[in-house]
């Protein structure tokens, strides 16, 4: 059982979750009561069934990006999203043996002018132990809790609001996860192997499936080669990131060898 996931002990949601939102803002789920009756707090459910909402955060983001391509707007806008939604599931599985059970009705949002997607959840209920359970069935309810339940739903709306390739959209969903490995080991080293481990998993399952490799050019470095390209080279000032399909691999070599170095 040396590889399963640890048992929470004594410690509890609020504990947790406070702790695993130490490790950076894409992680931080609040605990608030007052968020309870708040009525900023919306569900999570609302992304994606709020068409016009959402239609509206694509525009507010093409003019934010200063690009006139919707579908531009849209693959930012979800590859953010996704990486919100990821992060504090991968610390919170990874930290304490802890994973959201649907999501979209326990979890919420409020809308915020700039910055990550603020999130809250209730003490009482929406989220369980997976302590004692093997890396691939924790991957399984990983990949269900966020990609079913909350992904799905997001890329189905996209869609239909804007002309994207869904293979470029869950490039982005994988590029996310990956990403997550980019920031967790520098705040908790101690949790980078189980999460490499739960991280190389889920890409295996569904929709993320040949979405791209995930590689370790030096011990506890991470990074991810994708099939696919963002669009994040067609925003003005853009460029392509150390993931893209459409970078020359030595060019990627240099880009890993540098974050390597600064590390």
């Amino acid at each position: 059982m040396g590889d399963a996931f640890p048992a929470d002990g004594p410690v509890g949601l609020v504990e947790a979750l406070a702790d695993v939102s130490a490790i950076g803002p894409y992680f931080a789920v609040s605990t608030d009561p007052g968020g309870e009756n708040d009525p900023l707090w919306r569900p999570l459910s609302e992304l994606s069934s709020d068409t016009d909402a959402l239609r509206a955060k694509v525009t507010d983001f093409e003019r934010r990006l200063g690009t006139g391509e919707s579908r531009v707007a849209a693959s930012i806008l979800f590859q953010g999203l996704a990486a919100r939604l990821w992060s504090p599931v991968v610390g919170a599985v990874t930290a304490h043996g802890l994973l959201p059970v649907a999501a979209p009705a326990h979890l919420r949002w409020r809308p915020v002018p700039t910055g990550p997607l603020p999130l809250w959840t209730p003490r009482t209920a929406g989220w369980a132990s997976v302590s004692g359970a093997e890396p691939g069935e924790v991957a399984v309810l990983v990949h269900h809790a966020v990609v079913t339940e909350l992904l799905e739903p997001m890329e189905r709306a996209i869609q239909n609001i804007t002309k994207i390739a869904p293979s470029l959209l869950w490039g982005n969903a994988a590029s996310a996860l990956a990403g997550t490995l980019r920031t967790l080991p520098v705040a908790r080293p101690d949790l980078a192997p189980r999460a490499a481990r739960l991280i190389r998993e889920v890409l295996r399952l569904g929709e993320l499936a040949g979405t791209g490799e995930l590689a370790e050019p030096a011990p506890g470095q991470y990074f991810f080669v994708r099939t696919s390209c963002c669009l994040y080279y067609r925003v003005p000032g853009g460029g392509m990131c150390d993931d893209c399909a459409l970078l020359a691999p030595e060019s990627r070599d240099a880009q890993w060898a540098q974050a390597v170095r600064r590390t």
